[in-house]
């Protein structure tokens, strides 16, 4: 199990050397600014090795990859101008193998199945629409998923993803009948009461682009009591 090796001003620190920092993200922080200015995560961390490294000036950030606001878990940020354009021929290239934890309230029709639908994102609300079969204007979007327990009245699913497009697991689970927990835009009937939804970035793997070694961490899940159900009786 990876450890949280730091957590100030509510930033959880789970990976960290001289050119990568990967943080275990909250719901509801935003990673880059938008138009709502609220403080973006990539600001936070920012501040974090400001403070701790005590440097002056401006601190440099590049941002490799993003989650959903409602969402948890890994999020990795590039602390060199050297690893970025690595990174993201990493995760470009798909070389980085990307881990998913839902809870959803109906059972998929299989308990183990690849998805294969073409999205396409209406910018207007900020949704992406499931088709089955392509259509123009549409990206094609694969993930891979699996039942891994059953918890009384919802399914933990375990997703990985193939493609990384806009709201693909919260499009593609709904569009089985599977809508994750709390995500009302997706179909969900009633929301979490912190504005969250019940999907989490709980592994990422990659070569470090600078030493090589094989990196792997995994995102400690939130301190709630339906994500501490999904850990019982698991090894």
């Amino acid at each position: 199990m990876t450890k949280i090796l730091s957590n100030r001003n509510n930033l959880q620190v789970i990976y960290e050397d001289n050119h990568l920092i990967i943080v275990n993200k909250r719901a509801g922080d935003i990673v880059q600014g938008d138009k709502t200015g609220d403080e973006p995560l990539s600001e936070v961390v920012k501040s974090y090795i400001k403070e701790k490294y005590n440097k002056p000036g401006n601190v440099y950030l590049g941002v490799v990859h993003r989650l959903d606001r409602p969402t948890t878990g890994v999020v990795m940020f590039s602390k060199t101008s050297k690893a970025l354009p690595r990174l993201n021929k990493i995760f470009a290239d798909k070389e980085a193998k990307k881990t998913y934890w839902a809870l959803v309230k109906q059972m998929p029709p299989k308990t183990e199945d690849t998805l294969i639908h073409w999205l396409k994102k209406n910018p207007k609300n900020n949704k992406s629409t499931a088709y089955t079969k392509e259509i123009p204007d549409a990206k094609k979007a694969i993930l891979h998923y699996k039942v891994l327990k059953n918890l009384d009245n919802y399914y933990l699913i375990e997703v990985e993803l193939e493609t990384g497009r806009h709201h693909q697991i919260r499009a593609q689970l709904s569009s089985i009948g599977s809508p994750i927990k709390g995500d009302l835009k997706y179909g969900f009937d009633r929301s979490n009461p912190d504005a969250s939804i019940h999907l989490h970035a709980r592994e990422l793997s990659f070569i470090h682009p600078v030493s090589n070694d094989k990196i792997h961490v995994i995102a400690p899940l939130p301190d709630e009591p339906l994500w501490k159900a999904c850990l019982e009786n698991r090894s």
